[in-house]
């Protein structure tokens, strides 16, 4: 079927030439002289494009623009204007515009324009239709997969999510740990109760305990009020807590404790309070390894334990990057302002290539890079970083030597630590900058 457009305009000649154009390229164009006209057929009608220009009589093609926008959406809009109202295309950009062509009108420039918009509406479908079928048969509606491996742990979740068990969810840094914790929270029971995401190696040591449990007013300097701790503030909902391999020997026993009992004591206090919460805990090390070190407490990794999920990285699921390639398209031009309406072949056969040792979070770290730096609407390969281009880097040497977490890390931050600022690569690591700096330091690694 042909593809529908709506071409407003009160200039007949113009209108009628663009709707020509249009028929013979195969499109089902109609055309209209007035806003209120557009209006009353989109109220009836479904079309791919709208095409308007902005000097109207009565309604303007900005007033007509929002109100499509606040009816659909999802509706592309290309406006029409004279040069000397660039400013007013900006702003109609800025209000959900995908494009603006300049009069005199190039018919070429034109058609390529309804091109890509119509090439973005199915973009849109395909999303939606892929949303809508992972809400269907999953209902983990912010997961996007279309591989058969992450499609299986979907459906673990599915049966795991609403139980009060506790789980572990094991995975490389960057595969979306909290994304899965979120999940099960809020396909359970406990959905509209608190989801308190705590990150172990975030906060200090020494102010952990009394992150945790709280603290009544006098139990140390600085205590001047009673303090509840995010453990009670989860009463009801569910703790997640992440990064546990770096929860200090000290605290292991003491949340022991709490999971075992189901009671937290305040730091200073001699009274216990009961709470109702569930643990999901999560890491990227090799627990079972720690615990045969003695770093690491076997009798909590048995209560963590009770469920496994185990998130396969990246690259062991290429079906999926083209799925999120274009998720993260569409979100970061719509968050960015930017009419961003697509990916080429060849940097997509890159992105496909790549090894993506950072995961879902460094392909979403590249895609938002990418969206930053175009200015013609799309990402062609040279939007790209040159290792992801041209392929390898030091990093992909690591992981094919099967280096450790820590020497994979050293080789990641070499890698990227002057092509990144310190809040980018923190967030590519899933670290804080504090825990970068002290990386840097030890291995003696300098900007």
């Amino acid at each position: 079927m042909a593809e529908r457009l709506l071409i407003v305009d009160d200039e007949q000649t113009l209108r009628e030439s663009l709707q020509r154009v249009f028929s013979r390229e195969g499109y089902d164009a109609d055309a209209v002289n007035s806003a209120e006209s557009a209006l009353e057929l989109l109220a009836s009608n479904v079309y791919h494009v709208v095409i308007t220009d902005i000097i109207l009589p009565g309604i303007d093609g900005i007033e007509l623009l929002k109100r499509i926008k606040e009816k659909l959406p999802e509706q592309l809009v290309i406006i029409i204007t004279a040069y000397a109202s660039i400013d007013t295309a900006i702003r109609a950009i800025r209000l959900g515009a995908y494009d603006y062509i300049v009069k005199p009108i190039v018919h070429e420039e034109i058609k390529q324009t309804v091109k890509n918009a119509v090439k973005q509406r199915a973009l849109q479908s395909e999303n939606i239709l892929l949303k809508k079928q992972i809400e269907k048969e999953y209902a983990f509606t912010s997961i996007i997969s279309a591989s058969t491996l992450m499609n299986g742990v979907i459906d673990h979740l599915k049966k795991v999510a609403d139980t009060k068990s506790n789980a572990l969810i094991l995975g490389e840094t960057g595969t979306g740990k909290e994304l899965i914790a979120r999940a099960m929270h809020f396909n359970s029971t406990r959905a509209d109760k608190p989801f308190v995401p705590i990150n172990c190696s975030a906060i200090p040591e020494n102010l952990l305990e009394s992150e945790l449990f709280g603290y009544v007013k006098g139990a140390f300097t600085g205590a001047f009020n009673s303090r509840h701790g995010l453990l009670a503030q989860a009463d009801k909902g569910t703790v997640f807590l992440d990064e546990i391999g770096d929860l200090g020997i000290g605290l292991q026993s003491k949340l022991l404790r709490v999971i075992e009992d189901r009671e937290i004591r305040p730091v200073g206090s001699t009274q216990s309070i009961k709470i109702d919460v569930r643990f999901l805990f999560a890491t990227n090390r090799d627990i079972e390894k720690m615990v045969a070190a003695g770093t690491f407490r076997p009798d909590l990794y048995y209560r963590m334990n009770v469920i496994t999920i185990k998130l396969p990285p990246l690259r062991q699921r290429r079906e999926d990057i083209e799925p999120l390639v274009n998720y993260f398209v569409l979100n970061y031009a719509k968050e960015l302002g930017k009419p961003v309406h697509g990916i080429e072949k060849n940097a997509m056969d890159s992105l496909k290539a790549y090894h993506w040792y950072g995961n879902v979070r460094e392909l979403q770290n590249v895609i938002e890079r990418a969206i930053l730096i175009t200015e013609d609407g799309s990402i062609k390969p040279e939007h790209l970083p040159d290792n992801i281009r041209i392929g390898g880097s030091s990093a992909d040497s690591a992981l094919a030597d099967k280096l450790s977490i820590e020497d994979y890390t050293k080789a990641f931050i070499a890698e990227y630590q002057d092509s990144c600022n310190e809040t980018q690569l923190a967030g590519m690591l899933g670290i804080t900058r504090k825990a970068l700096w002290e990386k840097r330091k030890r291995w003696g690694l300098q900007r």
